[in-house]
């Protein structure tokens, strides 16, 4: 449905997007993730024919992005990260406006508007204007307009961006329900978004392809590697930092001296090894006492760190 074939896109010297080749089948969700300034905007705008690549070719559905552009945005439904609402109108009024623009005929227009409206939940709010609506209502009408002329083809970008946990959950119900239509890409920074909604996720990094496949697979990716949960009494921060950083096959993520005088410490262990009797003799060399000791399996954000290179902060 959906093929990059080694595309590139520059500014000046700069390459956001490196020689990236993807594809995306018919039916799918994928979940698109990366770091801030990753490329993941820059690929999704590429494909919805927002701007052209440098390099490489793009096709959809069969269809050039370059040599068929109309054709093929009437098979896409884009929402950018910021959303593209005139606050001035009513729901209802701006619905009928991008009816127009995607040029819908008179005579399905109700039939369209009213599937949008029930499909993305806006009855409450249909006679209200856009200005008046919550953060959730808002990105709701966003996604109204993305499928109004029901494309085969949904690309979100951040569609939960700056919403509470409720409203969170509701976009990624309306997102999972979409996606038994239609092919969806959707970009996010949330976990557990990727793992509820997506058949398959693409990370990229520095405009590069880190890693794809589906959340099971990545986590098996690194298969023998294990996160361990450290609560120390009696530890300073500087002693604990030295001594878990400098053990072979330990990386050490989160450090933190709490209020009650702990030392909280979050550390991956790569390589098979079992850790947890080291541990416990290295406390007992320095007169530690270990509170907490939690082995556990990485989890799609440890490895979404990992592949990126990106620590937690300290």
């Amino acid at each position: 449905m959906i093929e990059l074939r080694g595309v590139t896109k520059s500014y000046g010297s700069i390459d956001a997007v490196k020689d990236v080749s993807f594809s995306v089948s018919e039916g799918e969700i994928l979940g698109f993730l990366g770091p801030n300034g990753a490329g993941k905007t820059t690929t999704m705008k590429m494909i919805t024919c927002y701007m052209p690549p440098t390099k490489g070719e793009i096709f959809v559905d069969g269809m050039n992005v370059l040599e068929q552009s109309m054709d093929v945005r009437r098979k896409i439904g884009y929402l950018p990260e910021q959303t593209p609402l005139y606050e001035d109108m009513g729901v209802l009024e701006y619905l009928d406006f991008v009816a127009d623009v995607r040029q819908i005929a008179k005579e399905k227009r109700s039939a369209a508007m009213e599937r949008v409206i029930h499909e993305c939940g806006l009855e409450k709010v249909i006679q209200r204007d856009i200005n008046e609506l919550s953060k959730g209502f808002r990105q709701r009408v966003g996604l109204a307009q993305a499928i109004l002329h029901d494309p085969e083809i949904l690309i979100l970008d951040e569609p939960t961006t700056g919403l509470d946990p409720n409203q969170i959950i509701e976009i990624r119900n309306l997102i999972r329900k979409l996606g038994e239509k239609k092919t969806v890409i959707f970009s996010t920074h949330i976990m557990q978004e990727v793992q509820a909604t997506s058949d398959r996720v693409l990370i990229i990094n520095r405009g590069e392809i880190a890693a794809q496949g589906t959340p099971d697979e990545l986590q098996a990716s690194v298969e023998g590697q294990q996160n361990i949960q450290l609560v120390i009494k009696n530890a300073a921060k500087p002693d604990v930092e030295s001594i878990l950083g400098g053990m072979d096959d330990v990386t050490l993520h989160k450090l933190h001296a709490t209020r009650n005088g702990n030392t909280e410490a979050e550390i991956t262990v790569s390589g098979g090894r079992d850790l947890r009797e080291e541990l416990f003799d290295l406390a007992v060399r320095n007169d530690w006492k270990l509170l907490q000791l939690t082995p556990s399996r990485l989890s799609l954000e440890d490895v979404f760190i990992q592949l990126t290179n990106e620590e937690v902060p300290k």
